[in-house]
């Protein structure tokens, strides 16, 4: 099959395969787009009976058709699609949007039909978008294949990719009153061939288009499109809405790791990985896209406010703080010059509060002071409608000191009626404006993460091992030593003598757990005994716990006891690997030991891990800032932390029969990092290893 996509866009010649002269008829609609869209390229229309709509002449048939045309639109009954598909084919049509709704979302005879349709095309070479789509729009080329009501879009530089059509066609009528437009817009339907991922190179590579935005409900690659989204952030912005954050998460009952990483954290981590920005909600989706279009991005986090009002300034310095922004320190020139040029009443801190009666030229020249302060990376004007002047008279002398710097300044235009000719001078110099500080503060924190993503060092590929490609017969200690991941010795002792040859061999002080496939959290039912110092310990620990956990849990396996070497005291971590089934390991780092699923102090990301990502994680949690030392709990070895979290995404990245690792914990000591409990979950397909540590296969 082709590569390109590009005919879905910039086509050199349009057939549309179901044209009608009916006004009520998606054909006659996507017809009057077409025409009316101002596309320089042939058009062609095919229907059952001959004719004439706007002009131009309907043909009964496909050849008779002259040349010019690679782009055919399909609005025909689903049963005769995979015909037209053919002919599309052997006239050497390159791409075809499938309008025409009824096919897998309308059952099994529907799915039925749509296999028949990939596979025609498959063997013609054409590239299928939809079926059930509402079709693509080039603001720029210009083209306009879809049936929705004109105008066309404005022109812009957001590119739209949207599963859904439904809301595709809200967004584009909502836009026209937030006075942004689009380059591209496609609609995927049900993705029958052409994907989310295989869009996005296409709006990536389109001059126009300065930032993406995805409307997803599902993701057809998950590991294809990382790859591709990591390519298209290095130099364009990809804003992304993932719907569906509720649905049941995995389960996994073998882990903590398994059973706290939802459906939604694998794409969260996913995401990150790619430097794909995930938005909330569909409006905060275009604030973003709107300021990333526009704005340069700042260099660093600290912001300054000027304002008329100071209700609204101190919103706003809240709103920065809630999104990880400080409010700019401002220097003392900074100071001098607006204590010059505003009354005494005024405060001249940030936020600068020029009060009520601040005029046009005020705003002008403390804003200019602003953004030449060195110590300013970017700056919220908020404007509420003036009392003594019209709000257009301070937009224009705004966008006049916007225009000269490049720092990013967003525009909280609160207010309706008195402040729309305001908004539209802003619009017209591409000022991004907002209706409340919240939104304008959300903002400019995606302009600075944009930024630090931007700014990112080339990063090394962590720890590279030489790779196994068997782990067949190793014991779990021995997997862990060989990825370079220090394990405290244990084996299993069946009975009380030889516990004690174990402990006897290890030296004590020696810890003593249950060793049971029916029991996961040992230290809930007294499986576990610590510190015991002597043969007779020892002897006395293995009668009695197996006795008790007997008595308990009549039903329960007892393999024996595993004895270990008790390792010191150091801070206690969690870090484990769950498999997602879309995007490969899941790698979490935590608080560890018996608290992990209360506190649910956890950090996920993509492995396998670079350095920055390892630290990010342990950043992003109590149990990670903790290991520098708090109050009376003495700093441990943060380094052999990063190091085993980078070695463990390793060995998931090698060996994708495991499905689950986790470690918990993981002892971190002033020098060091030691497994203390491994469990490890296989693929129920994959031979597995020796049981040196506990280890399940389902």
């Amino acid at each position: 099959m082709q590569l390109t996509l590009l005919p879905f866009f910039q086509p050199k010649g349009v057939v549309i395969i179901g044209t009608s002269t009916s006004p009520e008829k998606l054909g006659y609609g996507v017809t009057r787009n077409l025409i009316q869209s101002g596309y320089k390229g042939a058009i062609h229309l095919v229907a059952q009976k001959s004719g004439e709509v706007f002009g131009k002449k309907i043909h009964t048939s496909l050849q008779e058709i002259p040349d010019p045309v690679e782009l055919a639109i399909l609005i025909i009954p689903t049963q005769v699609t995979p015909q037209a598909i053919e002919d599309c084919g052997r006239r050497g049509i390159q791409a075809a949007v499938i309008v025409s709704a009824g096919f897998r979302e309308a059952g099994e005879e529907g799915a039925k039909l749509e296999q028949e349709c990939i596979k025609v095309a498959q063997k013609h070479g054409v590239r299928l978008l939809g079926p059930n789509c509402i079709g693509t729009i080039d603001t720029h080329s210009p083209l306009d294949t879809t049936f929705l009501q004109p105008p066309m879009p404005e022109q812009g530089g957001i590119g739209f990719i949207s599963h859904s059509g439904a809301f595709a066609a809200a967004i584009i009528d909502w836009a026209r009153g937030q006075g942004f437009g689009f380059s591209r817009i496609v609609s995927l339907g049900n993705q029958a061939d052409v994907n989310e991922t295989d869009m996005l190179p296409m709006l990536s590579n389109d001059i126009s288009t300065k930032v993406i935005v995805m409307y997803m409900e599902s993701i057809s690659n998950g590991k294809r499109f990382v790859q591709t989204a990591s390519e298209i952030t290095k130099h364009k912005p990809v804003i992304a809405l993932k719907v569906g954050r509720f649905e049941a998460g995995q389960k996994a009952a073998a882990s903590h790791t398994g059973a706290l990483a939802a459906s939604d954290t694998a794409f969260d981590a996913a995401f990150e990985k790619a430097g794909v920005l995930r938005a909330e909600t569909a409006e905060q989706m275009f604030d973003w896209a709107r300021a990333l279009e526009n704005c340069p991005l700042p260099k660093g986090n600290k912001i300054g406010i000027l304002t008329n009002a100071g209700g609204p300034g101190v919103i706003a310095a809240d709103s920065l703080e809630h999104h990880g922004l400080v409010l700019a320190q401002l220097a003392d020139t900074t100071l001098q010059a607006l204590s010059a040029i505003l009354p005494p009443a005024a405060n001249i801190h940030n936020p600068v509060d020029m009060l009520a009666s601040a005029s046009p030229s005020q705003y002008a020249e403390c804003l200019n002071i602003l953004l030449q302060d060195k110590g300013v990376d970017g700056v919220m004007v908020i404007l509420p409608p003036p009392p003594m002047f019209k709000a257009e008279e301070v937009a224009k002398t705004v966008n006049e000191v916007v225009s000269k710097f490049e720092k990013p300044v967003v525009i909280a235009l609160m207010g309706l009626t008195l402040v729309e000719d305001a908004r539209n001078k802003f619009q017209e110099m591409l000022i991004p404006t907002y209706p409340f500080p919240e939104r304008a503060a959300s903002a400019l924190a995606v302009l600075v993460k944009r930024a630090l993503h931007d700014r990112r060092p080339t990063m090394d590929d962590g720890f590279l091992v030489n790779g196994l490609s068997s782990i067949v017969g190793l014991s779990t200690d021995e997997l862990m030593q060989t990825y370079g991941i220090p394990a405290a010795p244990i084996k299993l002792a069946h009975d009380e003598y030889e516990a004690i040859q174990i402990a006897n061999e290890f030296g004590y002080p020696v810890v003593m757990k249950i060793a049971s496939p029916d029991i996961f959290h040992k230290s809930d039912v007294g499986g576990v005994l610590l510190n015991l110092k002597d043969a007779q310990s020892v002897s006395a620990g293995f009668i009695q716990m197996v006795k008790n956990i007997a008595t308990l849990f009549p039903p329960i396996r007892i393999d024996g006891v595993h004895i270990q070497r008790q390792i010191p005291e150091g801070q206690e971590v969690i870090v484990g690997m769950v498999r997602d089934p879309q995007f490969g390991p899941l790698m979490m780092f935590g608080s560890g030991g018996v608290e992990v699923e209360g506190l649910k102090d956890v950090a996920f990301a993509l492995g396998p891990l670079e350095q920055a990502e390892a630290e990010g994680m342990m950043r992003k949690t109590w149990a990670g800032r903790k290991l520098k030392g708090f109050r009376s709990i003495p700093p441990v070895d943060e380094e052999a932390v990063k190091d085993v979290l980078i070695k463990l995404s390793q060995l998931a990245k090698d060996h994708e029969e495991i499905k689950e690792i986790e470690i918990n914990p993981l002892r971190v000591l002033a020098k060091g990092a030691v497994a203390v409990d491994v469990r490890i979950k296989f693929d129920a397909r994959a031979p597995t290893i020796d049981r040196g540590l506990p280890s399940v296969v389902e």
